[in-house]
């Protein structure tokens, strides 16, 4: 009976963390967290959330150990709690694409039909890399990249993409990344290079799978 009442306690404490990550907006917000450190304000912007709500979703997510915060004058500051949040996240994904037929039509509908060739995984991505065969691009905003990025990318957020072609060698293939598989910079900033001639795919991933996996990286100054 002991042992019994023990493992239903470790199981609903587990159950803690599920239940953080059963929103939407919860898991876009770490998403974000996972880029770097953001202020409450910082991410009820991005998200489209008022401050009360983000601040809301973001307790439930420190509740259950996924994020950790500091205050900074009249500022909360947040951040992920480690990259096991991250892997977290990317086996929470890779069990709804391959078991949830909604989340395979989304994917397909959308990702695929935007980008027909097939993204480049973290393996084949370090090994070209290794080779010099390839240009790697960080199509995030600059304050993303300063809080680390895939070591040897080059900073080239998607609205200055068009200013900045010229830096870019055509002969040899550009992988662009962002935040994850679910962002949208690195598909778009690969539709604009294709459109200019370029040779260009983007990374399966994102930077914070990257790090996770522990490929090289570049962190903050």
């Amino acid at each position: 009976m002991v042992v019994q009442t023990w493992k239903s306690s470790v199981f609903n404490e587990l159950a803690t963390v599920s239940k953080a990550m059963s929103s939407g907006r919860r898991l876009e917000l770490l998403e974000l967290l996972a880029q770097g450190e953001r202020s409450v304000d910082q991410l009820a912007q991005m998200t489209r959330l008022s401050v009360a709500n983000a601040s809301q979703h973001l307790r439930q997510l420190l509740r259950a150990g996924l994020v950790k915060n500091r205050k900074e004058g009249q500022f909360v500051f947040y951040r992920i709690a480690g990259d096991g949040v991250v892997r977290m996240i990317s086996a929470l994904r890779e069990v709804a694409e391959h078991n949830l037929v909604e989340v395979q039509h989304l994917v397909k509908t959308y990702l695929s039909e935007r980008d027909a060739l097939e993204p480049v995984p973290a393996a084949e991505l370090l090994a070209r890399l290794r080779q010099g065969l390839v240009t790697v691009i960080d199509v995030r905003p600059p304050e993303e990249f300063a809080a680390g990025h895939i070591r040897g990318a080059i900073n080239m957020p998607l609205g200055d993409l068009d200013a900045h072609l010229a830096e870019l060698p055509r002969g040899q293939e550009i992988i662009a990344y962002c935040r994850g598989p679910y962002c949208l910079l690195s598909v778009e900033a690969v539709a604009q290079l294709r459109s200019r001639g370029y040779s260009a795919r983007r990374l399966e991933e994102g930077y914070p799978e990257w790090k996770s996996a522990g490929h090289p990286v570049q962190p903050s100054a």
